[in-house]
This record gives C-alpha cells, sequence and structure tokens, in this order.
C-alpha cells in the first residue's frame, strides 16, 4: 500500500483534533471531580476508593525541590486497625487534605458551588508522594499560598482530586509540536524550540523510516533470550528513527527492554560510543520495574557500574532500599555539595515542628499570632535558599547519569529542562496518550516504543464516538455513570440491536486464525481501511467472499479516540514492518495461554517448554491427600465453576447508576473454592482474585481478608495488568435476566484477567448471561466448556 506524507494541514488537524480529545477528557474528570465532592457523602466517597478518612498526620518533613512531606497515617484513637481500607491512591495523584467530617455531620454543598470553594482554611492540597499499607506521604508545593501556613486539623481525611498538572503538560506539548512542525501561531525560530528532528518527521508522517543501518557483530548480554528477542534487539538496535515492540503476557518484554538498553549503554565493537538513555513508562510500576532489573544488572566488563537516576514518585520506593537509592532525592544528599544545603533543609523541619506543635517543649501547641507569622516569614526565606543550593546539585546529578527514568508526564519538569538524549524508551506505551508521548519525545533523537495494544488500552474517561455510550475505566473497573450520562449519548435500542447483528455477522465471515472485531469501537473504521481486503455477504444464501477494494493511501489521520496510542498509530500508518512481536511466553500453561493466542494474537504465540506444562502439584508446597484432589484441585490447568441455572444473580450496590456491582453467592463459591486450594498447601500469597468490580472486590476482601491476610491479593484489572501469580480466580458478577454483560465485553480487559495466571486458572460466572455479550465471550464460553473442567457451581 502507498504512503502519502503529511502535508501542514493534515498536520494542524492532527493536532488540533487531540487538543479537542484532550479538552473533554480533562472536562470530564473535572466534572466526575465535582459531581464526587458536591454530591456524595463522605462514606459513599470512602466506598469508591476516592477519599480515606479518620486520619492523623504523623510526621511534617521536607522533600525535593522544598515541597512539604505530609505523612498520614490510621491513628489508633479513630481506628481499629492500622491498614488502609481500598482505595485509588497512587503517586503521582492529585489529592487534598482536610478535616475529617462524619457521615452524619456532612452537609452538602451547593451543586453550583465548585470544589475549589469548599475548601477550608485546614485544609491543603499536593500531590501522593508514596503509598504502602498503612502510611501515605501527600507532597505538598511550598510555594503554593495556600501552604504558606500550613495549619492541618488533628483528624483529617485525603480525597482525590482532578489532575490539572498532566493536561496542561500535555497541551504544553502539542503547542510546541505544532510550532516545531508548521510553525504554529507562534515564532517558528524560537531559540527555546527543539529541531524538527528525522523522527518527529517520521512520527508526523511527513516522511517515511529510514532503511535499517546493519548493526556488525552483535553479541548478546543475556544467552538466555529467544530468537524472536533477538530479532527485537537487532530490530531496536538497527532502526534509526523509531522502532515498536509488541510484548503479548509473559514474553519477556522488560526482559528485551534490558537487553537492548545494555546494549546501547555498553562500549562494544557494534556500539563505539555509549548512548544516553531516557526510559519512561506510562505508570510508576512500569518503570520501577525497568528499574530495578537494571540495578540487579553485573557489572560489565569495565568494572564501572551504569549510573541510573530515577526522577518523580517512585511507586515501591518504600519497599525497595535498591529504588530508593537511585531516586534523585536520594543520589542528590550524597553529593559533596548536598551537606549546604541539608544544614538548611535541618533548619527548615526544625522551624515546620515547631510550626506543627512538635518542637521542643511545644506539648503539641505550635506559636500563634504574630510569632506564628514571624516564623513562616523565616520558613519561606529557607524554603528560597534550599531550592538554591539543591538546583545545582540536581543539575550535576542528572548531568552524569547516562539513564535517566521517570514516567512519561515526570519527564516534563523542571528537573529534565535543557536535558537531551541519544533515545527515548517508552514502555508501556499502548496504555499511554499519544499526547503525554510527546513530552519525552522532544528531549531525543530516537524513539523505542514497548507494549500489547491486545491489552488495557490509556484510561479514557470520555467518548467521542457518536452514538457509543462512555465508558469509565479508572483504576478500580468500575462504572462511572454519572458523569457519561453528562457528556455521552447511549445508542437507542433499535441502534444497538443493529450493531451487535453487524458484529455476530461480521464474525462469523472470519477465517479461524483472524481476531474478533473490536468491542472498543472507536476505531472500527480505521482498522477497516487497512486491512488490504474486506469479506462480503451477498444477499443470497451464497457463501461469503472475498473481493479487492480500492485501498487509501496511508497517512496521518486525526485520531477518532484518545484510545488510540502512538503505537497502534504508527502500525496503521507504516504497516506491520514498524515493529517486532516476541512470540514465546514464559509465565502460563500452554492450555491457560491457548485461548488467547488463538483468538488474540492469530496463533503466534507459543509456551516455552519451562513453563508449558507446569502445574500446582509442582510448587514444593502443595501437597494433596487422595487421588480426587491430586486431579482436580492441584493437577488441573483450567477450571470452570458455572452458575447458569443456579440463580445467582448479581446486585447493584449504591444508588441508581452510582453504584457497582456484586454478588454475593459467587463471592461465596470463590471462597469455598480458596478453603479447597489452601487446604492442599496452595498459600494465600500464591493466590489471587480479579474481579471488573470495586463492590465485589470490596465483598471478597470483607470475607476474606480476616482468615487470609494480605498476602491474598483481591483487585480489579486494571491493578494486575503487568503482574502473575500461580492461582488466579476471576468472579465475572454478571448475571442476570437481560443478559447485560457491561465491562466484560472489553475483550482486551479480559485478555489482562485470563492472562495473569501462570499454573492454574479459575473462572466463576454465569454463561447463560456471559456468553450473549459479545462474540468474542461467545468463542470463550464455548472453549471453556470444551477445554476447561466445567464444575457444578451450586452452593450444598
Amino acid at each position: 500500500m502507498s504512503f502519502t506524507t503529511s502535508t501542514d494541514e493534515k498536520i494542524r488537524s492532527f493536532i488540533e483534533r487531540h487538543r479537542q480529545l484532550l479538552l473533554k477528557e480533562r472536562e470530564a474528570e473535572i466534572e466526575r471531580t465535582s459531581l464526587l465532592l458536591t454530591n456524595c457523602p463522605p462514606n459513599l466517597l470512602e466506598q469508591k476508593g476516592l477519599a480515606l478518612g479518620s486520619l492523623g498526620v504523623a510526621n511534617v518533613s521536607v522533600g525535593l525541590g522544598g515541597k512539604t512531606l505530609v505523612e498520614l497515617e490510621r491513628p489508633t484513637a479513630f481506628n481499629s486497625s492500622p491498614l488502609f481500607p481500598p482505595h485509588t491512591f497512587r503517586p503521582g495523584d492529585l489529592a487534598r487534605i482536610e478535616e475529617h467530617v462524619s457521615t452524619s455531620g456532612a452537609k452538602k454543598t451547593a451543586k453550583s458551588k465548585k470544589p475549589t470553594e469548599a475548601k477550608s482554611s485546614r485544609s491543603a492540597e499536593g500531590v501522593v508522594y508514596k503509598v504502602s499499607d498503612v502510611r501515605i506521604v501527600i507532597a505538598i508545593d511550598g510555594s503554593e499560598s495556600s501552604t504558606e501556613d500550613l495549619d492541618l486539623p488533628d483528624r483529617c481525611r485525603i480525597v482525590k482530586l482532578a489532575n490539572s498538572v498532566t493536561y496542561d503538560r500535555m497541551e504544553k506539548a502539542l503547542d510546541m509540536l505544532e510550532k516545531v512542525a508548521v510553525g504554529g501561531s507562534g515564532d517558528s525560530n524560537d531559540k527555546h524550540l527543539p529541531p524538527c528532528t528525522p523522527l518527529m518527521r517520521v512520527l508526523l508522517g511527513m516522511s517515511e523510516p529510514s532503511k535499517r543501518i546493519p548493526v556488525q557483530d552483535l553479541k548478546f548480554f543475556d544467552d538466555s533470550l529467544n530468537p524472536s528477542q533477538h530479532d527485537a534487539v537487532r530490530f531496536a538496535l538497527e532502526s534509526p528513527e523509531v522502532a515498536c515492540i509488541h510484548g503479548p503476557p509473559g514474553t519477556g518484554k522488560t526482559h528485551t527492554l534490558i537487553e537492548i538498553i545494555r546494549q546501547m549503554t555498553t562500549v562494544t565493537s557494534a556500539n563505539p560510543k555509549p548512548l544516553r538513555l531516557l526510559v519512561c513508562g506510562a505508570s510508576n510500576l512500569s518503570v520501577d520495574n525497568i528499574l530495578e532489573r537494571l540495578l540487579a544488572l553485573p557489572l560489565p566488563p569495565s568494572g564501572e557500574k551504569l549510573k541510573i537516576t530515577r526522577i518523580g514518585h517512585p511507586a515501591r520506593v518504600m519497599a525497595n532500599q535498591g529504588v530508593l537509592d537511585a531516586t534523585l532525592e536520594v543520589k542528590a544528599g550524597k553529593t559533596d555539595a548536598a551537606a549546604l544545603a541539608k544544614d538548611v533543609k535541618n533548619e527548615l523541619e526544625a522551624a515546620l515542628d515547631v510550626l506543627s506543635g512538635k518542637g521542643k517543649g511545644a506539648k503539641g501547641k505550635g506559636p500563634r499570632g504574630l510569632e506564628r507569622k514571624k516564623m513562616w516569614d523565616e520558613v519561606r526565606a529557607l524554603r528560597k535558599e534550599y531550592r538554591q543550593r539543591e538546583g545545582g546539585v540536581v543539575r550535576s546529578v542528572l548531568s552524569e547519569s547516562q539513564v535517566v527514568i521517570s514516567t512519561c508526564h515526570s519527564s516534563g519538569g523542571r528537573q529534565l529542562w535543557n536535558h537531551d538524549f541519544d533515545v527515548v524508551i517508552i514502555d508501556e506505551a499502548t496504555q499511554a496518550l499519544e499526547a503525554v508521548c510527546w513530552i519525552p519525545i522532544f528531549k531525543g533523537k530516537k524513539l523505542i516504543l514497548a507494549g500489547d495494544p491486545m491489552q488495557l488500552p490509556p484510561t479514557i474517561l470520555s467518548t467521542d464516538a457518536p452514538g457509543k455510550s462512555g465508558k469509565s475505566k479508572d483504576a478500580k473497573g468500575d462504572a462511572k455513570a454519572s458523569s457519561d450520562k453528562k457528556t455521552t449519548k447511549s445508542p437507542t435500542p433499535a441502534k444497538a440491536e443493529q450493531e451487535a447483528k453487524q458484529d455476530v455477522e461480521s464474525d462469523a465471515t472470519l477465517p479461524p486464525d483472524t481476531d474478533i472485531a473490536s468491542d472498543s469501537s472507536a476505531d472500527e473504521e480505521e482498522l477497516s481501511e487497512s486491512q488490504e481486503t474486506k469479506t462480503v455477504s451477498a444477499p443470497s444464501k451464497a457463501p461469503a467472499t472475498k473481493v479487492k477494494r480500492p485501498q487509501k493511501p496511508r497517512s496521518l489521520r486525526p485520531p477518532r479516540s484518545l484510545e488510540t496510542t502512538m503505537f497502534d498509530r504508527l502500525e496503521k500508518m507504516y504497516g506491520p514492518g514498524i515493529k517486532r512481536m516476541l512470540n514465546v511466553q514464559y509465565r502460563m500453561h500452554a492450555k491457560i495461554a491457548e485461548f488467547p493466542s488463538k483468538v488474540m494474537y492469530h496463533n503466534k504465540l507459543t509456551s516455552h517448554t519451562s513453563v508449558a506444562g507446569h502445574l500446582l502439584k509442582h510448587l514444593p508446597n502443595t501437597e494433596a491427600a487422595t487421588e480426587d484432589e491430586e486431579t482436580e484441585l492441584l493437577g488441573t490447568p483450567v477450571a470452570f465453576f458455572d452458575t447458569a441455572g443456579c440463580e445467582y444473580f448479581e446486585r447493584l450496590e449504591g444508588d441508581g447508576d452510582e453504584g457497582s456491582r456484586c454478588n454475593e453467592n459467587e463471592a461465596m463459591v470463590v471462597k469455598r473454592y480458596i478453603e479447597e486450594l489452601t487446604s492442599v498447601g496452595v498459600l494465600p500469597s500464591q493466590i489471587a482474585i480479579i474481579t471488573p468490580y470495586q463492590a465485589q472486590v470490596s465483598l471478597l476482601t470483607s470475607m476474606l481478608r480476616p482468615t487470609y491476610g494480605p498476602d491474598l491479593e483481591i483487585g480489579t484489572v486494571d491493578g494486575m495488568q503487568g503482574r502473575e501469580k500461580d492461582t488466579v480466580i476471576i468472579s465475572l458478577v454478571r448475571s442476570n435476566d437481560k443478559r447485560e454483560v457491561g465491562f466484560l465485553k472489553d475483550k482486551r480487559r479480559l485478555n489482562v484477567a485470563m492472562t495473569r495466571a501462570k499454573r492454574h486458572l479459575c473462572i466463576v460466572g454465569d454463561s447463560s448471561t456471559v456468553q450473549h455479550g459479545s462474540p468474542f465471550l461467545k468463542k470463550w464460553v464455548k472453549w471453556l466448556e470444551a477445554n476447561a473442567d466445567v464444575r457444578f457451581a451450586g452452593l450444598e
């Protein structure tokens, strides 16, 4: 198929469309926050995981950039347990600390009042810095006027807010892109603008990717890499501008990226000059995972350890000392120049202690009146001095770093201003909005994208496809119907029936190895236009035939939805030659991998011999008392508890569309099965329970945590992406007479759920409801009935 280069008009249209979609997304997030904060009582906010109540201030300290770090916990005076309940707070989220209001004393704010107007004088806004099971740290910017006199209540709560910083950075990146590519409305000769590099030209379709430059005498550091990984590494090294690596579940995507990083940063005959790398990801978890792997590498032949610095908010910094030592904050504190800054920091923290009533002889009470005002003037002066001294230290540390690691969003922070890199690597690129990827791209000459478009797409609150109902994909995987109703339209019954019929008809004409139609239909038109042939059915009963149809030349086109990632777009623009797919998986038993491979990866995914036959019975801690236990519990890779005919109907928790769904009978089936598994030696730490609905997570947590503790992982699909467990139990929840399946329609979400298990996958659900949800679900239920150990789910 021919390729058409982009004109200035096409580029402007592409960027303008992104602006429109981002504006809708920003409005949807603000609207959701506004609705929750104005209409929801505190206990409902906590149920939804958007607030944590009854907290006390455990400590106040100073962090990087002079930020005030407020550490919060659940004191015994207000709580029976120090453990936090399930919540959605993650490092980098925007949050507000405010006075705790009991449910009985909660007053509804007028609907016209904005959330920001509801702040009391004893509240502060900041960014979630660290999260553990018992503590959460909020970083408050000292330059904010609202935090100059930080006077927090004894009993407080934190509430999640819409994060405008990320949107501001994405919009700024789009503005810069327009100026660099087509001149925009500003001065294209601005000295602060980066040049329009060959990489940018390829990404915008201004020119096609250059021919690969062969790498001679390439020797791999990791002997365990398979041929598809070798091919991906070589492809990434030889591509002058951009390379995409498609890593299905368990295929060693991170393993491959580590090899690429080693090849690029080590002086070899194939790489005479070490390159400087910026490694980014869509989430803190993904970049911390890469950081841990890099820190664990053996020393290179030169004996000099790779200089790595992690900037931003490390997600697991409390649990891993190695990650902590690699952070910019710790590294900056260990330099010689940091001694003076540390003295200023100590003075600053001592002053903050006095203000919070924790200084010497304070007896829990801080100064008041003029004395307090004078002390805050001193804090401001100390903070300014600390920032100046610390700025020089930070510049020194980063300039010496060969690999800098951060999230895409954090790479736009002030620490990386005026820093350039040879290569930008973006992990989980299929989970990142295209606009956020542009933030680090401006800093590099070459780009490597890694991800899997068959797993969860970016989290989108708004939708722009006409006639389609909006889908929320928040961290808990729950419905966001309240704001969807205001921003989107639902299809009419007739329209919905027609769409469903078309889905089934189109699915019936596909060849056996073809992936079924995407349930998220934002890009159906683009996908169909990229296919070389189209299957058409004649009005008569004659068999379907394939006919050639004229194809439009590939070119840059405005996205129909924010779910279209840069990874997806480049593949549509330049064809499959822009990527390499890893095809050997090292996680799942061959039977567990069979269905995803067939339906999602065109039968190209194979199981490595080390995992193809591994079962629970091969674990050293398991032992069956009887032959039946050996076979049914420890010797079966896939089990299906079918609740069809049991009338285990779902229940809606909460008020109307605001609620989430749960299924008590399904939860009881799960509980009983876990009892059976643990009776034969399977450890709670080897089990994960996944469900699409937060209400079911809460129900299962209340039922199982008292017995099995925090080792038994219970959560939604979103939290398990990139993770794995020996045993995974999926509770589908949906069971109703209307055959509605909600979130289960998203095949990518289910693909993530069913590919987390290593040795045993158990599904609990109602086949009579689920199979009518989509062609994908129909195929899955049919496959389960033919290949899984199908069991009666009745509670006797």
